[in-house]
């Protein structure tokens, strides 16, 4: 199916660039705990979108269940909220794939990787479905074994195996310590602060997880299949970020100051697992992770723009955006979705003049919180979907995939996200600390949400779907039923088909 291949398209720079000032922030196990904290908010959604869409695997996901279980209005808030994501992610990847070329050639202008960057992604894009399909295979197979290959060179760094033969240990864990002291606020106070400032970068290596959904109306077998790829999805969270983040917190002392990504100059060298490799005293092998990097960074691009055009189709398709956007060529390319979609990423040009790094961070932060007020609305869908089933006498366990601590579980990532969301800029109000492009890029994205959803609200004028009236049969579950029944009817007669050859043969 195609969604193994889809998450890994959107582990991007999050996980290779964005750790840097995770851990110079944090520290090594602030930043591990931020990564579980968010990690457990991000399973929680995935369980709850998993059991909502392996029941009714409609197209749009959890756009389409959100219309179905709550009302109109959060359906097009969510869905344009979903574009905007995709669409701001471009230039964050494209920034950090300057940041990453800069690492060799710091002469030539950001402006001409960066053209460079688009017009790659451009030019995959242009060529439809099947050219994306081909690259993202490529490009996730390189990510898969360069994050797998780091994950145990790290382990041999760690234990000494490296040319220099340093055994690090948990040394750096001891010093400069396992937590940093948020601006040298002293005690528990300054490791919580600390601990909790990073909240928004870690959402945004995670955020992307729910693109399965998406995809599951266009998978065989959904219901089988779609419970597969969210048990999948948990497994190679903990395997890439969990223990990518350990990993680096080993390696690498939170006091380094390559860490920085906030100077003009900064590149990829900042990227742990590059200071990792240089101090081992390893010489080439640092140019080839960079050069895994950038295909991590192009390939997280391409999937942007695939998925921010695909949801500006979508969002015309149901008459949420102007019908222009429902143009497509002879070989049904949405190329008016794509090109609108692909102007986003001349934003990425701001990194010319204030530094990629710096340009990163921001959209770091515009993403995260779109990304996670999408998942606070799967969350609310899913609490009045669960309620729904409870209303209308259905029985979960009939349900293709019952997932575990439900409802808690979709409560608990509602409140989860309402928290890192209203606190996520909280640094910007200390005293002396008050920075008006952090402010910007973190609250309002934020106020998206309530501006679209009244909005939608004012103007479409649909009550909340009562929980008696929602709609648990209509569309590919009946569709779905029979095709299992029919499965079911085949086995059967297989089964007789068996039994009777069984016992022509013992007679």
């Amino acid at each position: 199916m195609a969604s193994p291949t889809r998450l890994q398209g959107v582990i991007g720079t999050g996980l290779f660039l964005g750790t840097a000032s995770v851990l110079q922030t944090a520290g090594p196990v602030g930043m591990l705990l931020a990564y579980l904290i968010i990690g457990s908010i991000c399973y929680t959604v995935m369980i709850s979108l998993g059991e909502m869409i392996a029941f009714l695997p409609l197209p749009g996901g959890h756009l389409t269940l959100a219309e179905r279980f709550v009302d109109r209005a959060l359906s097009f808030t969510l869905g344009w909220l979903y574009w905007y994501n995709w669409a701001i992610t471009l230039p964050a990847e494209l920034s950090s794939a300057a940041v990453v070329i800069r690492y060799w050639n710091e002469s030539v202008n950001t402006a001409v990787w960066i053209t460079m960057c688009l017009v790659v992604v451009l030019v995959i894009n242009a060529f439809g479905a099947g050219a994306y399909g081909e690259a993202e295979f490529i490009f996730a197979s390189i990510k898969v074994v360069t994050i797998s290959g780091l994950l145990i060179l790290g382990l041999v760094l760690d234990l000494g195996g490296g040319p220099n033969h340093d055994r690090i240990g948990f040394r750096y864990w001891k010093n400069p310590g396992p937590f940093v002291q948020y601006d040298g606020i002293a005690g528990a106070k300054g490791r919580f602060m600390g601990w909790f400032a990073v909240m928004p970068q870690v959402a945004f290596a995670y955020v992307g997880t729910e693109i399965v959904a998406i995809a599951g109306a266009e998978v065989k077998n959904p219901r089988k299949n779609i419970p597969k790829a969210i048990r999948s999805i948990y497994i190679r969270l903990l395997l890439f970020y969990l223990g990518g983040v350990t990993v680096m917190g080993l390696l690498v002392p939170s006091n380094d100051p390559r860490l920085s990504l906030a100077s003009i100059s900064a590149t990829a060298a900042a990227s742990p697992f590059v200071i990792a490799i240089s101090n081992a005293g390893i010489k080439v092998l640092p140019s080839i992770i960079n050069a895994a990097i950038l295909s991590s960074a192009w390939s997280a691009s391409n999937s942007d723009l695939y998925s921010s055009s695909r949801a500006l189709y979508g969002l015309a398709l149901n008459g949420n955006a102007p019908r222009i956007f429902l143009k497509v060529t002879s070989n049904g390319l949405p190329w008016v979705s794509v090109a609108f979609s692909a102007v986003f990423g001349l934003l990425a040009f701001m990194g010319i003049s204030s530094g990629s790094g710096k340009v990163f961070a921001w959209f770091v932060n515009m993403i995260a919180v779109a990304g996670l007020t999408s998942w606070l609305g799967i969350a609310l869908t899913y609490i009045r979907f669960h309620r729904g089933l409870r209303a209308q006498g259905i029985d979960r366990r009939t349900l293709p995939y019952k997932s575990p601590f439900q409802p808690f579980a979709a409560w608990y990532a509602a409140i989860g996200c309402t928290v890192v969301l209203i606190f996520s800029g909280w640094p910007i109000f200390l005293k002396g600390h008050w920075r008006t492009d952090t402010f910007v890029t973190t609250y309002l994205p934020l106020m998206l949400f309530p501006i679209l959803y009244i909005g939608a609200k004012l103007w479409a004028r649909t009550p909340l779907v009562p929980y008696d009236e929602m709609d648990f049969k209509s569309g590919y579950k009946e569709e779905l039923d029979t095709t299992a029944n029919e499965g079911l009817a085949r086995r059967s007669w297989m089964k007789r088909a068996r039994a009777q050859l069984r016992k022509s043969y013992e007679g």
